[in-house]
């Protein structure tokens, strides 16, 4: 099945009924109608659908209670869902971290690595450790409780398992920004670095749609918020690795205006610390 699904070139206003059928059957051709674990590997599939139109299909609704929450109703924490002999924390290391070392000579472990902090535009050094691993977490972006309130309780077992395990809901963030956000959802929690907010969201809804997950009117709002800053920005299907994104080098500003690419937002191909100068994950902006 093709990843480039599009939509029509003419798409009526957004809200119509018509447009939100569309964007259901566009969704159910990128994701698929099951909701089986998603292999945390170096694919990258094509978004065609835009955030702002999909957020139109998932249905709002209020907070159901917390009652009966349990982070064991999601399955053993870190499991090897994709069966490819690496649990889920050390995929997403993997995927996230450069400079990568690992613990023995099997490459899943990780023992030392550098992440280019999406959520906070920092750098930050992982040292694998029982004092210094808490460093980076592994933030769930749409987290596991609020999936539970707004859902996951309908949801099997399997799904709720794939759900905690799915690379495309999982980031890799410092310590204690992940623990700052909680439980928090789009409306009383969003990334430090402004320049992630609208990739952070637009991940935010691709899981909710995944799952037949809703969202509060709140929620709805301040993401919608959001996207209104970035027309066009498209719902993820999967992550890219940080490796393939850290192949483009721009020495400075210069370079990325001459290349056609400023701004450079965290998480984006040739973005680095030392061109953003005021560290809100925005990098040569002026």
């Amino acid at each position: 099945m093709s990843g480039h699904t599009s939509l029509p070139a003419t798409t009526p206003a957004r809200g119509t009924r018509w447009a939100a059928a569309v964007v259901l059957s566009v969704l159910l051709a990128l994701f698929g109608a099951d909701l089986r674990a998603v292999a945390a590997d170096s694919t990258t599939t094509t978004a065609t659908v835009q955030a702002a139109d999909l957020l139109e299909t998932v249905p709002v609704k209020g907070r159901a209670p917390k009652t009966g929450y349990e982070r064991s109703l999601f399955g053993p924490t870190w499991a090897d869902v994709d069966q490819n002999g690496c649990d889920t924390r050390n995929d997403i290391l993997n995927r996230d971290l450069t400079d990568i070392t690992y613990v023995n000579s099997v490459p899943c472990t990780v023992k030392t690595g550098e992440l280019a902090d999406p959520y906070t535009g920092a750098i930050i050094d992982f040292v694998r450790g029982t004092t210094t691993s808490s460093a980076v977490q592994i933030d769930h972006v749409v987290a596991l409780s609020d999936a539970w309130q707004k859902g996951a309780q309908q949801l099997t077992t399997e799904q709720r398992t794939a759900l905690a395990n799915d690379p495309l809901n999982l980031q890799a963030t410092d310590g204690p920004t992940n623990q700052q956000k909680g439980d928090g959802d789009a409306a009383t929690w969003l990334p430090p670095a402004k320049g992630f907010r609208c990739e952070y969201v637009a991940r935010q809804v691709s899981v909710k749609a995944r799952y037949s997950l809703w969202v509060t009117q709140a929620e709805h709002d301040a993401i919608a918020g959001i996207l209104a800053t970035c027309p066009g920005q498209l719902a993820p299907t999967s992550v890219q690795p940080a490796s393939a994104a850290t192949t483009v080098y721009y020495a400075n500003c210069t370079e990325v205006a001459a290349a056609g690419a400023a701004p450079l937002y965290a998480g984006s191909p040739g973005y680095r610390s030392g061109l953003d100068g005021d560290g809100d994950g925005a990098a040569c902006e002026g």
